[in-house]
């Protein structure tokens, strides 16, 4: 019988090890004496059906246990208020069955050691090692060169052991021959005096096993069959073959043994079974396939552990590692005087042994270096075992187990009987057997999802989490990370049905298997549109079905209530999981309500970032938007309306029409392409009497006082029109609803008509036939974006667009002027006022604010009417294609001078443009600068007569006129000049200016004479060249040839070309009259040029 309790201590308490059979070998009368008590153990795992016992008693019995594991199940507990079971019944006699037995001696059996490969059993007793089979059935073999053998172990390989690293040096198969020059005689005789103490007559050199070559044998035939020893090194590197191995303490001296393997294909087992005659144990205890290499050890070794290379051992004095490389023992650490024996565990799973010190384990690896944190036990046990991630202790009935990476107590269990406690634990760790005093248990672990489950039924959901992280950083089950996201869904259900939303929903987001869907029935009640997502996934059953989440808050604040009248009445409950002061009210209600749904809203969100199918992420969305109306967040709301969602517009619509939140629905309907409900919407919204006026709006700094009535939800829902109708290509629709948007804005018209976005511009006559004639300004834009940007050249758009500039020039003139009078008219009555009134506008600055405030204004207008006809100027220049006689009909009336001086020139009035520029404008550059493109001299003097005849009254400008002559008097006639001069124009304001023209008039006169002449001199000069080009002689005689075909010239034709070349007729046909045949210059392109006869003239005067 044993009860198993659970430490109390934080959340770590779980079931690791349950017991799955024991027996009591008390009953049979063989065993009943106190000899018979067990001091070691082991555990051999043949299948999965079958796991072989191996139990030493005091007096030297082999017992062999079998045990089905697969017929056993878990021993039922019932757990009383302590946290302590009792199992209600044993399994006895069928899952564990007494197979045999064999006695060793009447020594006491120190340790047993399972050699699976070689299906071989070592065990110590008396201080020999003895051999026998798995199944006790053939004899067993003392190896007597282990004399004096005080403890044994086997080597662990960890996983990361490389195979080439697995071999000891010394044991190779190859290396069956003994040393040359001993014989067999001195061998037996060397080991007799080696095992009776008396010194060996050969060199100290030489460890003796190496001495005796064949290890034993003295045969010089190789220790296995010829036919095995060849199939042994042919599948080396084919195949992993590894061998069993141990090492035996032996006084100052370590033994390692290898077995060769049984078990490693068909072809040796045929071998070993055929050869089973000749592989039994020889005089000196070693059989044919066993080899054997020496080390230095250490004296006093209790314990030892062999893990890779390296071999820890444990004395009384401490620890030490001893390399089986180079045979150096290395000091881990001493062990008080008053401390404990030395226990060692291997544990090749993670290349670590543990080292016990009193009531401390110390972890270290195969160099004796610490690996993890120490593991504090309340007592030094008896024995240590190892199941999976645990360490197993026991001492006196009581078994206890420890996490190796956190060092934390996770469960003990107490044994029936209390005693001598022994473990024994196979390789893997599933299967722990304890045996005290005549009583063996047989523990199994407890599978991960067993564990997970009873974890997250206590509410450990970090330890559950923690433990299937393990389980990936193990790398040992394939579904680890499936098993974890699956902990992850069921610990965040679980935690919220307890109130703790935000603890859940960081678990949801955590695990990879769940999906969003699995959500929707807390925040819709079935049946709904997306009912058929919902997966039937209960997972591992431990929370309630899904239900709304009031539902949830309502139930969980019944149980909180419930719990806290329990604990009043002084009945033990668990935790509250929201607070104690959390009493159901209507205030905790909303507040855990809200607070829920804040957390679900977190997980919707990030569950919008997966890759979901359509009909997945429209529920999401959907149900996103439903929370945030429920909370009243406006700005969510619309930011996730206007951004690119999933949401079903038929699911919602109805929702925000009830709550009033228009705007996003309209953005709803935008993103789902029902650009006319949407605007629908946005006018709705424009057109509402609303209170909330838009402070400091550049709209209303545009338009004064008319935009004093425009809220922010007007104008923001203009902004949102305007954007939806730029990318429209709907004629019908944009036009319909520019016309209320130019009510908000004009400059939002400009921009929807101007867009660039749409696919199709809109029809120029359609766009002025709807936008309100009024709105000139939307014209005049509209119209420039046609001509500048879209390079429209229809008359008609440029005249609309010159008529209406100019409209607009010609009323801000007129602004300004009745601006500048008013004006005036105010600074003669104020300066008519009398003293006393100046001391009372002198106390009242009021005056002052208003005149700084027009002075503003009208500076602005000033600045918008230079704007508009700098604007007007340049199209009127630019363009050709407006009517000019029906803008100039426009602007004659008016003070617009350069426009109309533009005007004329287009139509070829120059007279009146001079008359413009001079008269007008008095603008003497411009006017002289158009004289100069005219290109004429009358133009001149047309601008002189002007000058000097303004008419209209006006005085002669002598200063206009004088700079004309001074800066273009030599392009005037001097005669006209002078019959234009008026008879009161004063002598010296035009005397010199007429010298300067007489002399200039003379300096003309013979410039061009002496022009003249030398014109008629070069083309003299090339006349005489002509004349001796054409009259030059060439003499052929018979003996000419031509200078290209250099054929003979004689009576034929001939050409000569500039360069003296002479060639026949049929050479210049070839080539043509411009190109010399014999140097291929082409003359017509690359000229040839002479000296002329006046060259030739005056290179010969200046000769002489």
């Amino acid at each position: 019988m044993i009860s198993m309790e659970m430490d109390n201590q934080g959340t770590r308490d779980r079931t690791a090890l349950t017991v799955a059979a024991e027996t009591d070998l008390s009953t049979r009368l063989e065993f009943s004496s106190q000899s018979s008590r067990f001091q070691s153990a082991a555990i051999l795992t043949i299948s999965n059906t079958q796991i072989l016992l191996y139990l030493g008693t005091g007096d030297g019995t082999i017992l062999l246990l079998s045990w089905n594991p697969l017929n056993s199940s878990p021993m039922p507990s019932s757990a009383n208020a302590n946290g302590v079971g009792s199992s209600n019944s044993l399994n006895t006699s069928d899952d564990i069955v007494l197979l045999g037995s064999k006695n060793l001696g009447p020594h006491a059996i120190e340790a047993i050691c399972t050699l699976q490969e070689s299906n071989k059993v070592a065990a110590l007793a008396g201080s020999f090692i003895f051999l026998f089979d798995v199944y006790l059935m053939e004899s067993v073999n003392q190896l007597i060169f282990t004399k004096g053998a005080s403890a044994m172990a086997k080597r662990m390989i960890s996983p990361n052991m490389k195979i080439s690293d697995e071999r000891v040096s010394g044991f190779d198969l190859a290396a069956g021959l003994p040393r040359k020059g001993v014989s067999g005689s001195e061998l037996r005789s060397g080991l007799q005096r080696r095992l009776s103490g008396e010194p060996s007559s050969w060199s100290t050199g030489h460890s003796f096993v190496q001495k005796i070559g064949v290890f034993g044998r003295t045969s010089k035939r190789s220790l296995l069959a010829p036919d095995l020893a060849k199939e042994r090194m042919g599948n080396a590197g084919n195949k992993r073959v590894r061998n069993a191995q141990w090492a035996v303490a032996v006084g100052k001296r370590l033994f390692l043994c290898e077995i060769l393997s049984t078990g490693t294909d068909s072809k040796m087992k045929e071998v070993i079974r055929h050869k089973q005659s000749s592989m039994v144990m020889n005089e000196f205890g070693l059989s044919g396939n066993m080899k054997v290499k020496e080390l230095p050890g250490i004296e006093g070794v209790l314990t030892m552990a062999w893990l890779d290379n390296s071999i820890i051992v444990g004395t009384v004095n401490g620890y030490s590692v001893i390399s089986i490389a180079d045979g150096l023992s290395t000091p881990v650490f001493l062990l008080p005087d008053s401390s404990s024996p030395p226990l060692l565990k291997c544990i090749p799973r993670d290349a670590e042994v543990l080292l016990l010190v009193d009531g401390v384990g110390i972890v270290v690896n195969g160099a004796g270096q610490p690996t993890a944190g120490s593991l504090l036990f309340k007592y030094h046990p008896n024995s240590v075992g190892q199941s999976g991630s645990y360490v197993v202790v026991a001492k006196h009935g009581k078994l206890e187990l420890y996490h190796k990476g956190t060092g934390f107590r996770v469960q003990s269990i107490s044994l029936a009987t209390t005693g001598h406690s022994i473990i024994a634990d196979e390789n893997g760790g599933n299967f722990v057997v304890v045996a005290t005093e005549l009583k063996v248990s047989c523990l199994q672990q407890v599978s991960i999802e067993e564990q997970l489950k009873e974890l997250l039924r206590k509410k450990s959901y970090d330890e559950a989490v923690y433990l299937a992280e393990e389980c990936i950083n193990r790398g040992e089950e394939e579904h680890a990370k499936e098993r974890l996201a699956f902990v992850h869904a069921q610990a965040g259900f679980l935690l919220l049905f307890d109130l703790q939303f935000q603890k859940a929903v960081d678990h949801f987001l955590q695990s990879e298997v769940m999906q969003p869907s699995e959500i929707f029935p807390f925040i819709m009640p079935d049946p709904n549109r997306w009912s058929p997502l919902v997966p039937r996934n209960r997972y591992w059953g431990l929370h309630p079905p899904p239900r709304p989440l009031e539902e949830v808050v309502e139930n969980g604040l019944s149980t909180i209530q419930r719990e806290a009248l329990l604990k009043k009445a002084g009945v033990a409950t668990g935790p509250f999981t929201v607070g104690e002061t959390m009493l159901p009210s209507s205030s905790s209600r909303s507040i855990l309500l809200e607070l829920a749904i804040q957390n679900i809203i977190r997980y919707l969100k990030a569950s919008r970032n997966k890759d979901l199918a359509p009909l997945m992420k429209e529920g999401v969305d959907t149900l996103l938007m439903y929370l945030y109306r429920v909370l009243g967040l406006t700005e969510e709301m619309e930011q996730l309306a206007s951004s690119e969602n999933s949401c079903v517009v038929e699911e919602l619509e109805a929702l925000l029409e009830e709550s009033g939140h228009l705007r996003t629905l309209a953005f709803l309907y935008a993103s789902k392409g029902l650009q006319q409900r949407a605007l629908d919407i946005w006018r709705i919204i424009a057109q509402r009497n609303l209170t909330i006026p838009l402070q400091g709006s550049s709209v209303m700094r545009k338009r004064g006082k008319e935009s004093t009535g425009l809220t922010h939800d007007q104008l923001a829902a203009a902004v949102e029109a305007a954007r939806l109708l730029e990318e429209s290509s709907d004629h019908k629709l944009v036009l319909e609803h520019l016309t209320w948007i130019i009510e908000m804005d004009q400059d939002l018209v400009v921009k929807v008509l101007t867009s660039s976005k749409r696919s199709s511009p809109l029809p120029p006559d359609e766009v002025f036939s709807s936008v309100d004639a009024n709105a000139i300004d939307v014209h005049q834009r509209y119209l420039r974006w046609l001509i500048e940007d879209q390079g429209s050249e229809d008359v008609r758009f440029h005249t609309l667009y010159a008529l209406l500039l100019a409209k607009a020039a010609i009323d801000g003139t007129e602004s300004i002027s009745e601006d500048v009078t008013s004006h005036e008219e105010a600074a003669e009555i104020a300066a008519g006022c009398v003293l006393n009134e100046k001391n009372k506008f002198s106390k009242d600055h009021s005056h002052i604010d208003e005149e700084v405030q027009e002075t503003d204004e009208q500076n602005d207008k000033q600045l918008i009417c230079r704007s508009i006809r700098e604007r007007l100027q340049s199209f009127l220049l630019s363009s050709d294609k407006y009517d000019a006689e029906a803008v100039l009909e426009l602007i004659k009336a008016s003070e617009l001078w350069p426009e109309q001086a533009i005007l004329y020139r287009k139509l070829g009035e120059e007279t009146l443009v001079l008359q413009i520029l001079a008269l007008k404008l008095e603008d003497s550059e411009a006017a002289e600068q158009y004289c100069a493109e005219l290109g004429r001299p009358d133009a001149y003097m047309q601008l002189l007569d002007m000058y000097l005849e303004p008419g209209d009254g006006k005085e002669p400008m002598y200063k206009a006129a004088v700079r004309l002559l001074h800066c273009h008097g030599e392009s005037l006639d001097p005669l006209q000049v002078l019959e234009a001069l008026s008879p009161d124009m004063p002598l010296q304001l035009a005397s010199e200016t007429l010298s300067r023209m007489l002399r200039a008039r003379v300096h003309h006169l013979r410039q061009g004479q002496i022009v003249h002449c030398l014109c008629r001199a070069v083309n003299l000069d090339a006349r005489l060249s002509r004349f001796e080009e054409r009259s030059r002689q060439v003499q052929i005689n018979d003996e000419s040839l031509c200078d290209s075909c250099h054929s003979r010239l004689g009576t034929k034709l001939f050409a000569m070309y500039p360069n003296d070349s002479v060639v026949c007729y049929k050479c210049f046909k070839r080539y043509g009259e411009h190109i010399c045949p014999v140097t291929g210059r082409d003359f017509e392109k690359n000229a040839m040029f002479k000296p002329s006869w006046l060259v030739r003239m005056n290179e010969k005067n200046s000769g002489i």
